[in-house]
Order: structure tokens, then C-alpha cells, then sequence
């Protein structure tokens, strides 16, 4: 889909022999960590009073077509009408003690938040170029909504130089599609900073804000959302069972391998005995639990009992 009206710049590549086969692509998409959004934030929040927007560099990793974010890091810079200057030596420092915790993480681009995209940006859309050659640096624009009429969002950005002799300065960011990207065991986290963040919110008719979400609401909430979901399969697997409904195969085997009932007669349509005692497995861990818990509340009390009577 085109981004503008066509343009009548000439862009000149020279030819190359067979090393242009290996330049890299570029990349089509980025996936976002929530850890990512959530330090992006954090720097935000800890700002100084005369700081419009604040940037950081963004670790991850990359394929020939997709980007992958998983965290983040703030780097120090000043901003003004004039100048703008980045801590290039804080950069690099931070960058190596993160190399030294996760070394598959690479600098894949950088962030800033706020929707402005100015020169300033592009000079430091080539700083972070040259620190992910030969791949291109990508670019996260967070939009808090702090600013009036510019609603909150995540924007990913690519940079292609522009003119016939092209300048660091000179360049346009070209968007690309961006999701957010969790693992199933961090869903239940994200909703629940989802969830508090909508409770937050001024309703129409009054301005006061909602509490944060307690323990125990987290804990209902978690609940009534299983039982909600395994309603729903049962009413499918009843509807399949009546006729009522086409089963699909896929999902029958899915309820297998979760439920465990998977057995060793099953190995002819594809089950085997690792497979066996998926659910039942940790419903023993459960009762085990529960069992040595009641033992040790026994012991406790027939220990405060006896007690008791040597006191008297």
C-alpha cells in the first residue's frame, strides 16, 4: 500500500557484484515484549521536568523479514532548539553488562516516546543504524496520550534515506506494523495491569478514579474465567457428542494431550506413553500438596495440645 503521492526522486544504486545477494532484508514487522513497553513507561515516568520525550536502545532478536523486542534500556541524552546529544559511552557500557546476562540479545533499534519525528530523530535513527549494521535499526514510537488530541499507542518505524546523495539528517520513516507479543504464562499478568488500568479510568458522569484490583478480586476473576472456559468446551464436546455439531479433529486431540487421556493402546493414532498423565500428573501434585498440608496442620495442633496439658 502506498505511504504518500508517488515522488519524482531519482534514487541511484550503483552496481554491485555478488555482495548485494547478501544484504539483509528489511524487515517487514516488529513483536513487542510487554517488559519492553513496561520499562519504556518506567523511564517516562522518571523524567526530568524539562524532558519532552526520553529514548532508550532496544534488544532483541531479528529473522530476515521480523523483528523480535524483548527489552529495553534508557540512555541519557539532551535534547534543545539547537543541539541534541547521546550518551554514546553509557550506551555501550549498558549494552555490554546486558551481553554479559543474555548474550543472544542484540540491539535491534531504538525507542522514544511521543509522536514527533524530526530531524533530531533521524540524526539518531543513524547513530543506532550504525550500531545494527548491516541489518537497519527499527524505531518504537510510544504515544503516552499525555498530549492533548494524540491518542496512546505503539508505532514501529524503518528509516530509507532520501535524495541522490543522501544525508544522516535527511531520511524518511517509513511505518510497519508492530504487535504485542506475550508468552501464555505472562497472559494472566497482562490482564490483570489491563484490566486495572481500564478500572482507572474517570467514568463520564465523575471524575474520581478506581482503586487498583485486590488479591481477591484478581483471584475470582481468574477463576470465573476458567470456569467460563470449560463451559464452553463443554458445550461443545456435548454438541459433537449429540450430532449437533461437526467435531474437528485438532481440537479433540488438544482436550487429549491436556486432559491426559492419552494411553499406550493410543500409540496407532498417535498418542504415547510421555503424552499420558498430562492433567491427571498435576492433579496428584495437587492432592499431594493438600495431603501434607493437612498432616502438618495435625501435627501443629496435636503439638499445641500436648502442650497444653504438660503446662497444666
Amino acid at each position: 500500500m502506498p505511504l504518500g503521492p508517488p515522488s519524482s526522486a531519482i534514487n541511484i544504486q550503483p552496481a554491485v557484484s555478488s555482495l548485494s545477494q547478501n544484504v539483509p532484508r528489511t524487515p517487514t514487522s516488529i513483536s513487542i515484549h510487554p517488559v519492553a513497553l513496561f520499562s519504556i513507561l518506567d523511564h517516562y515516568l522518571r523524567r526530568k521536568d524539562d524532558q519532552n520525550r526520553v529514548i532508550g536502545t532496544l534488544l532483541g532478536t531479528r529473522t530476515e523479514t521480523h523483528v523480535e523486542i524483548r527489552t529495553s534500556f534508557a540512555v541519557l541524552h539532551s535534547e534543545t532548539s539547537e543541539q541534541v546529544a547521546v550518551d554514546m559511552d553509557y550506551h555501550r557500557t549498558m549494552y555490554e553488562l546486558h551481553r554479559k546476562v543474555n548474550s543472544k540479545e542484540v540491539i535491534v533499534g531504538w525507542y522514544s516516546t511521543g509522536s514527533n519525528l524530526n530531524t533530531y530523530s533521524a540524526l539518531i535513527q543513524n547513530f543506532y543504524a550504525q550500531e545494527t549494521g548491516p541489518h537497519q535499526a527499527v524505531h518504537i514510537s510510544l504515544d503516552t496520550g499525555v498530549e492533548p488530541g494524540q491518542p496512546a499507542g505503539v508505532k514501529g518505524y524503518i528509516s530509507s534515506p532520501v535524495g541522490v546523495f543522501p544525508k544522516p539528517e535527511n531520511c524518511v520513516f517509513v511505518p510497519i506494523p508492530v504487535e504485542l507479543k506475550f508468552r501464555d504464562l505472562e497472559r494472566s499478568g497482562v490482564d490483570l495491569l489491563t484490566s486495572t488500568a481500564l478500572s482507572s479510568l474517570p467514568s463520564t458522569s465523575t471524575s474520581s478514579f478506581s482503586s487498583p484490583t485486590t488479591s481477591l478480586e484478581t483471584l475470582s476473576s481468574s477463576i470465573e474465567n476458567i470456569i467460563s472456559m470449560i463451559d464452553r468446551v463443554l458445550t461443545y464436546v456435548r454438541a459433537v457428542l449429540a450430532g449437533e455439531a461437526q467435531g474437528d479433529a485438532a481440537i479433540g486431540r488438544y482436550l487429549m494431550d491436556t486432559l491426559g487421556a492419552s494411553t499406550e493402546g493410543d500409540a496407532d493414532v498417535g498418542g504415547s506413553a510421555a503424552e499420558m498423565g498430562g492433567f491427571n500428573g498435576r492433579l496428584q501434585d495437587t492432592l499431594m500438596v493438600s495431603y501434607l498440608a493437612n498432616l502438618v496442620r495435625a501435627q501443629a495442633e496435636v503439638s499445641s495440645r500436648l502442650a497444653l496439658v504438660s503446662a497444666a
